[in-house]
Formats: C-alpha cells, structure tokens, sequence
C-alpha cells in the first residue's frame, strides 16, 4: 500500500520543484505577414544586395545626394617658336617671336627698354628672367586692353630677374626688321654679330647688331598669362632665358 501512495502522490500533487517551474514561452507569430509594418530584415537584405551588385561603389550618405561641380583647370598648351633677341651694342634690346624661320611677318615683337649691353652682362650669370606686366591704362582705355589678346597689349611694365628696369612697346615689324630677319632665314640656332650697316639705317647704321636665336617653348597657360622659354640645344645645361606675359584684372 505504501508503495502504491508513493507512485500516485507525485502524480496528484506535484512537488515544489514542479510547481515553481515556468511555462515555455510562447513563440511570437512573424510579422512579416503584416502589411503595416516594415520589416527591417527586408531594407538590410535589399541593401547588401545592390552592394553585391555594385561592389566598387562607395556607400553613400544623406550628404553625399547633393550634387557638386568640380571645376578643373584647363592644360596650358605648349608649342614650338623660333625666338631672336637683338640689338645694336649702345641700343634697346628687341625680342621677336617667329612660327618659323622663313617667315617675314614676326607674331610678337617687342622693343625693351633695357640696353643690350645690360642684358649681355645679365646673360653672363646664365639665368634670366624677364617678366612683362601688363601697365593698367586710363579707365577709358582699360577695357579694351583687358579684353584684347595678350599680345596685342601695347604697353609692359618690365622686370628682370625681380627687378623693375623700365617698360617693354610692342612695335610692327619696319622694313629694317623684315631685311634684317631675312638676312637670319638659313640660322636656326646661334649667336653672332652682324656687322655695321648690314640690316640697319639711322643713326645707329654704324654700329654692329648681336643676336641670338634659338628655338623656344611657347607655352599659354590662361587668357592673362603666356611665357617663352630657350630651349638649349641636345638638352645640355647652358643659357636659361624665358620671358613672361602677366595681365591682371
């Protein structure tokens, strides 16, 4: 009898152990059958989707939807020039810009203010640096040389090598200029002396006229800026020589 209460009594009243444990928790139905909520599950999976499509592009933030314009700034173009500085010894010095050695009609030239026999003793040290600024006109005329291409400015204040030494006038070319370029039609590159009476007439026909000529880099970086730089012959260190065209608005 005892054996059998022993069987039956855990049965019809529990012990505490069985009493004190808690029921299973119910499991919670899935909300993706509901159409009022989103599931977040659904934006994560679409997300790594299209980056599995596009793995090289960078996430994007809110910021990243304005739109932005980078404005980059044109290449300067470079070209190839023949360039002839000359003057008579107790005269101006003049720079003439060719587009080749056959032509008569210069595209640039410029009469400086400085004496040659300056610009000899400058070219000694082996570096020069000329810099010709466009000269700011009356208000009347200043439009026009804002406008106007850069070499058709007539007026330069000039620099050498930091130093402001006077002004640069672009002049067209005289039949001096013409007789005295055609006399330079077979010299590419070289240094010379010309002598008296030979390409010139005045009162300086007595003197003897030093040149040098020389293939240059012709090379627009803007609308206001334009340089020319001496190419030395079989890229050997030698003369350096550039000249500048600055125009400020």
């Amino acid at each position: 009898m005892s054996k059998i209460r022993r069987f039956f009594l855990p049965c019809i009243f529990p012990t505490a152990a069985d009493a004190q444990t808690t029921p299973a928790p119910k499991k919670r139905l899935s909300t993706s059958l509901r159409d009022d909520i989103d599931e977040p599950t659904n934006t994560k999976s679409a997300a790594a989707d299209q980056e599995a499509q596009n793995p090289d592009q960078e996430p994007t933030s809110p910021e990243d939807h304005s739109t932005t314009l980078l404005i980059v700034p044109p290449r300067p173009s470079k070209s190839m020039v023949i360039g002839t500085i000359f003057g008579h010894r107790r005269g101006h010095v003049w720079f003439c810009i060719q587009q080749d050695r056959v032509s008569m009609k210069p595209t640039l030239l410029l009469e400086l203010s400085m004496p040659t026999n300056q610009l000899v003793k400058e070219m000694r040290c082996g570096l020069v640096r000329i810099a010709l600024e466009c000269a700011r006109p009356e208000s009347t005329e200043r439009i026009e040389v804002t406008s106007c291409p850069l070499r058709l400015v007539p007026v330069w204040i000039m620099y050498c090598n930091g130093r402001k030494v006077g002004f640069a006038v672009r002049r067209k070319a005289s039949g001096q200029n013409r007789l005295m370029l055609k006399m330079m039609q077979s010299i590419t590159i070289g240094a010379g002396v010309i002598p008296a009476g030979l390409g010139s007439s005045g009162p300086d026909s007595g003197e003897q006229i030093i040149y040098m000529r020389a293939n240059y880099e012709h090379m627009i970086g803007s609308a206001d800026s334009e340089s020319f730089h001496l190419i030395n012959p079989d890229e050997c260190a030698g003369q350096e020589f550039s000249l500048f065209l600055l125009r400020s608005r």
